[in-house]
């Protein structure tokens, strides 16, 4: 199976408006796997399913179709605890200075949150600490259908196994047959809101803490320079910023200062994010 330029150009194109997310030539076959459930369930089948799909989508401009082939290219990867260096480098490092530096009701900003493992993650870090901090998390993603699954907190055994240490699976989980749900009370730490990173930044800020890893990958020089300069207004001077560990702030603006940690590194905001 092989897409036309037509459709991958149409389909990189709405992506692009949509999420600022690039797709260069090459991911022909990423787009077509990701887009043959649609095109099946619309009733196409065979080789040129997906080429066909686009074509009645081009031609009725549906905003359902519009929705679901930007939210099929921009769900990406995640997993409970995923690198586990930047939450230990939260609790051991970060959550330290802020509290010498006098800030003790945190506001933390989860982006492009997908499933929810991350902030999940993030909430029983804090709560597994010594001395918890209090804390409120405001988790994002411009996709409805993963923030759906992310407000269940309902993960199967396969999900919870990658990542997931044992005892905490015991404490913050309920088993539900063949699967696992988050409890209620730390699913109610977590506030989902649908959002766009290059829209005005979420309710619940100014944040001390801006997780947005392995995201600003997919975006040009300049779009990363945007994202980076509307996470800044968002955030308390000398708040923390976590990327993904093949993702830097070097080059996009001099407001941000590297930190390095005994696990990874992290982005401190050195001014008001102006």
């Amino acid at each position: 199976m092989s897409l036309t330029r037509q459709t991958f150009d149409y389909v990189a194109g709405l992506v692009k408006q949509r999420s600022a997310i690039q797709l260069p030539a090459g991911k022909e076959y990423l787009v077509e796997s990701r887009l043959v459930p649609l095109a099946r369930e619309a009733g196409f089948t065979g080789e040129t399913a997906v080429d066909k799909w686009i074509q009645q989508v081009i031609a009725t401009h549906r905003a359902g179709d519009l929705q679901d082939i930007a939210e099929a290219l921009t769900t990406n990867e995640t997993s409970f605890f995923r690198d586990v260096a930047p939450f230990k480098g939260l609790t051991e490092s970060v959550i330290p200075s802020l509290a010498q530096a006098g800030h003790r009701n945190l506001s933390i900003w989860s982006a492009a949150c997908s499933t929810g493992q991350e902030p999940y993650s993030i909430a029983m870090s804090l709560l597994e600490m010594p001395q918890a901090p209090n804390f409120s998390i405001v988790a994002t993603d411009i996709s409805r259908a993963v923030l759906a699954k992310a407000k269940q907190g309902f993960y199967t055994q396969l999900e919870v196994n990658r990542g997931l240490p044992a005892p905490m699976l015991v404490r913050y989980f309920a088993r539900e047959g063949a699967n696992w749900v988050i409890s209620p009370s730390l699913r109610s730490r977590i506030n989902f809101q649908e959002h766009n990173l290059l829209s005005t930044p979420p309710k619940g800020g100014p944040f001390h803490i801006v997780f947005i890893r392995n995201v600003l990958i997919y975006f040009d020089i300049n779009t990363k320079r945007e994202v980076l300069r509307r996470v800044a207004h968002s955030m308390v001077p000398g708040g923390y910023l976590f990327l993904g560990a093949a993702e830097t702030t070097m080059g996009m603006d001099p407001v941000w200062e590297r930190v390095t940690l005994t696990s990874g590194a992290v982005y401190k905001l050195k001014g008001a994010g102006k």
